[in-house]
């Protein structure tokens, strides 16, 4: 498969798809839904420029380290864990969860029910809530400490996901937007056809071409954890590699179900492949 993505036989996307099935990602459990990468940087230009390097995101980095202070911080972070704590890793929170899934693809049913039952039975403050593209890159890529998110396959395929079409009421931001359909950038004109289309062309370019085996070594390869995955800045809470966890050596009911509900919540690691 590896020689006929080198061939160009098969898409960037048939690829992932590929992999994330030999490492047990399935459409059908939202714990361990397919992930994707951020393939691009540019969500403020009137146009995209796919031959140019600067359009697009370092795929040979985490989310925790696409800019320089950011790396800093989290490194900071495993440098200085306190004694008391438990675990040492770079990111306590995880790049594809249930909540991460059911909150990209909140305006289509079944999802919008599963991301209520997820937030306790009604949707998130609406400043939480997925509104735009370039704001939730912004905050998985340089502002929020606590989100590292990757993407669904849906971003290459579905626009159907991007537009309220249900007319949920999501709710009303504190700058007062009511919240509708997803906030494109400029480039896609407000159309969600075409962001699918741009952005799918983005996967398939040359540059991520020749860069997403970088990528795939992080999260499905052996930058995934050890020392490789300590000197990529790419390090999880232990419980995150479920693989990795033997739980019928744990006999505390109480920390096992701990660890369970961590994994339910919060994420899981791709098996390596």
């Amino acid at each position: 498969c590896f020689l006929s993505l080198q061939k160009r036989e098969i898409s960037n996307f048939d690829y992932l798809m590929y992999l994330n099935t030999l490492a047990g990602r399935s459409y059908n459990d939202y714990m361990q839904y397919p992930v994707f990468p951020w393939v691009l940087a540019d969500y403020h230009s009137e146009t995209l420029n796919l031959t140019d390097p600067h359009t697009f995101r370092d795929l040979s980095k985490p989310m925790g380290a696409q800019t320089v202070e950011r790396k800093q911080k989290f490194i900071q972070r495993f440098n200085e864990v306190e004694k008391n704590l438990s675990a040492q890793c770079h990111y306590c929170t995880h790049y594809s969860s249930a909540i991460i899934v059911a909150s990209y693809l909140v305006r289509m049913e079944p999802f919008t029910q599963t991301f209520c039952s997820l937030q306790g039975g009604s949707f998130d403050v609406a400043d939480r809530m997925f509104h735009s593209v370039k704001s939730t890159w912004e905050s998985a890529s340089r502002d929020n400490m606590s989100d590292v998110r990757e993407l669904t396959p849906e971003f290459f395929y579905l626009p159907e996901f991007l537009t309220n079409a249900n007319h949920f009421e999501l709710g009303c931001m504190q700058d007062g937007t009511v919240l509708g359909d997803v906030q494109l950038p400029p480039w896609a004109d407000g159309d969600p056809h075409k962001f699918i289309f741009l952005h799918r062309q983005a996967l398939e370019s040359d540059y991520v071409s020749a860069h997403l085996h970088r990528w795939i070594d992080l999260i499905f390869g052996h930058k995934q954890h050890g020392s490789a995955a300590v000197e990529a800045v790419n390090t999880y809470h232990p419980y995150f590699y479920g693989d990795k966890i033997d739980l019928n050596n744990i006999k505390d009911p109480l920390i096992k179900g701990t660890i369970l509900g961590f994994i339910s919540n919060f994420g899981q690691i791709p098996k390596q492949v």
